[in-house]
């Protein structure tokens, strides 16, 4: 597997040719794969929690009662109800533009039936199907996981591309990050590494820096 200081020197490569935005730019990884056959279904959906962060993941709590209470005593950046969910059922148009307003949704499984009824046909294929959380669990430290976490997620494709942070972050920070994401795509591919054909990181309105050489000989 390529390395973290390989990772890095891609990393400080990407940013010293990008110019610089009125924005921050987020920092991408992008992973080519081969000898797969994307028409049997091949298809990857993982949240991968990121070692450092400089942004939290927005994230959505559905649940009532006491988990309710303590999602918005540990600040989730939105705790709705069954109130909530049954006016979705009827708006199609607010149901959309809830969803695209977080990263990840999580909901107490005693709601989860009510989620799948009202929202569950847009949020499946948009890959955001909320993560149930059991009674009494610590909605505390779920929140945590995924504020500091990002979904790596491809379908029927042979690339991927995903966040691992922006260009305020230092470099090995970064690339600690970029490793974190391509251990766990590497263990979902079918033959692991052998099916990586290229490896590249991006800013957002940056050009792809490929893989350094030594690297990209043993993927060629």
């Amino acid at each position: 597997m390529i390395t973290e200081a390989q990772f890095a020197e891609m990393i400080k490569e990407a940013k010293a040719a990008t110019k610089e935005r009125k924005f921050t730019q987020a920092v991408e990884l992008i992973v080519n794969f081969k000898d797969i056959d994307v028409k049997k279904g091949f298809a990857l959906n993982e949240v991968v929690q990121l070692p450092k962060t400089s942004s939290p993941a927005t994230v959505c709590v559905m649940a009532t009662g006491d988990m309710g209470l303590k999602a918005k005593a540990a600040n989730a950046d939105s705790v709705i109800g069954t109130e909530e969910l049954d006016k979705f059922a009827t708006n199609k148009r607010e149901s959309r533009k809830f969803i695209n307003k977080y990263d990840f949704f999580l909901a107490d499984t005693q709601v989860m039936p009510l989620v799948g009824k009202t929202l569950g046909q847009l949020l499946g294929p948009r890959g955001k199907m909320p993560t149930p959380v059991p009674f009494n669990a610590p909605i505390d430290a779920f929140l945590a996981r995924f504020r500091s976490s990002i979904k790596v997620r491809t379908r029927a494709s042979l690339s991927v591309s995903c966040k691992i942070g922006d260009v305020t972050m230092e470099d090995n920070d970064l690339a600690i990050n970029a490793h974190a994401v391509l251990n766990t795509i590497e263990k979902k591919l079918p033959n692991g590494e052998k099916n990586i054909k290229r490896i590249m990181v991006k800013t957002t309105m940056g050009k792809p820096v490929k893989q350094i050489q030594e690297v990209k000989k043993k993927y060629a």
